[in-house]
């Protein structure tokens, strides 16, 4: 099988076979990225299938107007089909090939991962923690349980790896997708600003359908606190790290300083975000989704509030003899984190940024060849 072949699996079979009954209807052309996508294809590879289950944002609108939705014989349940169907998708892709045997077994993997990394640190800076007293607010105090320089190559070298294992992701996603369009300015724009905005994550403008039928914005209002709260956190640890490079200023910083102003406004944007989204899913119709990805779900919404849970706790008590505990646990947390970042939910994110700005370019070759025939 060559690099940009995909071996279709039972969910993008399963996917075919919906969206050659929904290319015959094209009844909801109008609610999202996926129907006008799927218009320029009369036959669907699993490269294909696999960039429409990534423009899929799972909001039901579909799901409530279609004429073919279960109890009909045809059973055509757009959400839960794509959300199956991504997922098998991203561990295809996976880069090592084998790894994405991650996406296949929810969140055990995700768990097992952060438990040791907390588990290590405890161990690994036990003695050190000893000599502490426990108070880590003086500048350069982290320092005393673990090294800048140790703290910069293993996070460094995790970081490194999550984004080389993404990218490499990302690389055979894009290629299984066929030849790519001209991407320019105006493409990455129009891309980027779908994204920021959530722009299909309403139905057309309807809202998302909960269990009461009530079209909502709310899990609209909590994708993006997650979103831009991580965001800010790692706007944080970049300024963070100009601060010690640039001005030599050593961490803990100040409360009013930039990077803790920075950093504790991400971190409530998790805080409040993550069970957000995690409410959200638990009151949407059962029909949305794919029972089989549930664990993976939880186990990145959990670990996004883990993450902001562990460094606002840091932050509070950093003065307090549970400071180096609270240290070896947010460390422990963001390690598992940046490990597990390639093979689990976190990747939905780039494959859709990735899925948007194809659409954006098919969008505009297709506008340009519609003018020149004209």
């Amino acid at each position: 099988m060559g690099e940009t072949e995909m071996k279709a699996g039972a969910a993008l079979e399963e996917a075919g076979r919906v969206m050659t009954i929904c290319n015959s209807c094209r009844y909801c052309e109008g609610l999202c990225a996926v129907f006008p996508a799927m218009e320029r294809h009369t036959t669907f590879d699993a490269g294909t299938l696999a960039h429409l289950a990534s423009l899929c944002h799972g909001c039901g609108a579909c799901l409530d107007d279609c004429q073919f939705a279960p109890p009909h014989e045809f059973a055509v349940n757009v959400p839960r089909t794509m959300a199956a169907a991504r997922r098998e998708s991203y561990a295809a892709h996976a880069w090592p090939r084998g790894t994405g045997i991650a996406f296949l077994h929810g969140g055990r993997i995700t768990a097992a991962v952060m438990l040791a990394s907390i588990a290590a640190f405890l161990l690994v800076l036990a003695p050190a923690m000893s000599g502490t007293r426990g108070v880590l607010a003086a500048p350069g105090a982290f320092y005393r349980l673990m090294s800048h320089q140790m703290m910069v190559a293993v996070f460094g070298l995790a970081f490194v790896y999550a984004v080389f294992a993404i990218a490499a992701g990302v690389r055979r996603f894009w290629r299984a997708g066929g030849a790519a369009r001209a991407i320019g300015r105006t493409t990455i724009a129009v891309a980027l600003n779908d994204a920021a905005r959530l722009r299909y994550l309403d139905g057309g403008g309807a809202g998302c359908p909960d269990t009461q039928d009530a079209p909502r914005d709310h899990r609209k209002i909590y994708h993006h606190l997650v979103f831009y709260g991580f965001g800010l956190c790692f706007a944080a640890t970049t300024v963070a790290t100009l601060f010690h490079y640039v001005l030599g200023r050593e961490a803990p910083y100040p409360f009013l300083s930039l990077p803790v102003l920075l950093g504790t406004a991400g971190g409530v944007g998790l805080v409040i975000g993550a069970p957000g989204l995690l409410f959200e899913k638990l009151r949407r119709k059962r029909d949305f989704a794919d029972a089989a990805g549930r664990p993976l779900d939880l186990a990145f919404v959990l670990s996004l509030f883990l993450v902001g849970l562990t460094g606002l706790a840091l932050l509070a008590l950093r003065a307090t003899p549970w400071a180096a505990v609270l240290l070896c646990l947010h460390l422990g947390v963001v390690l598992g984190f940046f490990l597990t970042m390639p093979y689990g939910k976190f990747v939905h994110g780039i494959w859709r940024f990735a899925a948007l700005l194809r659409h954006a370019a098919e969008g505009q070759t297709g506008a340009a060849e519609s003018d020149a025939a004209t």
